[in-house]
């Protein structure tokens, strides 16, 4: 089958890595340069981790995705995770950490519960007597993003797939699946697998009743010298509790400390938004972190990295098949996790037509 695949992110990459495997002709079709630092998963790393509190379902799909990963990884010749684990540090009751802290606890899965002294003790950069208790679980760390794209760019060329960078796509007839590029060049796909993120809405606008786009950013922070070697072998910190839904991903894989909050983002209809960062925005996401993390005004803002992410409503993945289309969005900004299982997943339901079953396992229905 001719299968093209718009959108070169983690979903469309691993989708077309897989659709390879599977003997059909791909072409994938990148509006910027692969990796593309513009797009939700063209930062340089991400979050994988098992808590996912009341949505249980996911939290065992992690298995599935860490093996999806792993064969990856002998594909490419090379492993792009740092499995440092996670941790949440709760400083309330009923908070988001402690909501992850009982899905863990629900499902069985490890972790290891630290009061507030042993964790100070252990990891200087908390702020004494702001927290109630830390835990950390082995099943997490970081994804190096960069180095995965680029990776699965060279591979699908040495293995025969086309791939086009800078080649935006202006038009899809879903009805024929004749894909037109903003250059003026047309290519005819049997299936076209469409994973182009937050810009869907540019190519489907009907799909807005089911997605919101919003804009957010993350700042690149160097840590106080003292602390440097605390951060170096700290785990990622999924959550810092309390209402800041924040997360900090510690320096790793040639890249530096991100905080990242979902507090600091704002609706927005258009994916190249607002794309440059505004004076003081990176301090203001860092302040965001005070408590927990002690001293955060000692923490020197680097660099800020806008991204656009698209939403449903209950912050679950979705798929619909339009005409020769399969649409496919990982929302909520915690599906590049899953990116190399969505892959074989699509792949799968590209050679069997079952857009259903994909769209139950996306939203963890089975499980």
């Amino acid at each position: 089958m001719n299968v093209i695949v718009v959108g070169a992110g983690i979903a469309g990459l691993s989708s077309a890595w897989a659709l390879t495997k599977a003997g059909h002709r791909v072409t994938v079709l990148e509006q910027g340069p692969i990796p593309n630092p513009l797009a939700a998963s063209g930062d340089h790393h991400r979050i994988i981790r098992r808590a996912y509190g009341a949505a249980t379902g996911y939290a065992q799909l992690i298995t599935e995705a860490f093996d999806a990963w792993g064969e990856l990884w002998e594909d490419l010749g090379a492993v792009h995770y740092d499995a440092r684990g996670f941790m949440c540090v709760s400083r309330e009751a009923g908070d988001e950490a402690e909501v992850l802290r009982d899905g863990l606890k629900a499902g069985n899965f490890p972790f290891e519960m630290f009061g507030p002294d042993e964790a100070v003790r252990r990891w200087p950069f908390l702020e004494p007597g702001s927290f109630n208790y830390a835990f950390v679980s082995p099943e997490g760390g970081a994804l190096h993003c960069r180095k995965i794209a680029a990776g699965l760019a060279m591979w699908l060329r040495a293995n025969g797939a086309n791939v086009y960078e800078r080649s935006k796509v202006a038009h899809i007839d879903a009805a024929t699946g004749k894909v037109e590029l903003e250059s003026g060049s047309i290519l005819r796909g049997d299936k076209v697998v469409v994973t182009a993120g937050a810009w869907v809405l540019k190519l489907f606008p009907e799909l807005g009743f089911d997605l919101a786009t919003y804009r957010t950013a993350v700042a690149y922070l160097e840590p106080p010298a003292d602390l440097r070697q605390a951060w170096d072998e700290a785990p990622v910190i999924l959550d810092v509790g309390g209402k800041t839904d924040g997360y900090i991903i510690p320096p790793t894989g040639g890249a530096g400390m991100k905080f990242g909050s979902g507090l600091h983002k704002v609706p927005t209809s258009d994916a190249d938004w607002n794309r440059q960062p505004v004076e003081g925005e990176g301090e203001a996401i860092r302040n965001l972190f005070a408590p927990p993390i002690a001293r955060v005004r000692d923490y020197a803002v680097k660099e800020v990295v806008t991204c656009a992410y698209t939403f449903t409503a209950d912050e679950r993945f979705m798929a619909q098949e339009i005409g020769k289309c399969l649409v496919v969005s990982a929302c909520s900004g915690h599906g590049y996790k899953f990116g190399s299982s969505v892959g074989r997943r699509v792949a799968q339901a590209v050679a069997t037509g079952d857009t259903d079953g994909l769209l139950s396992w996306l939203r963890a229905d089975m499980v």
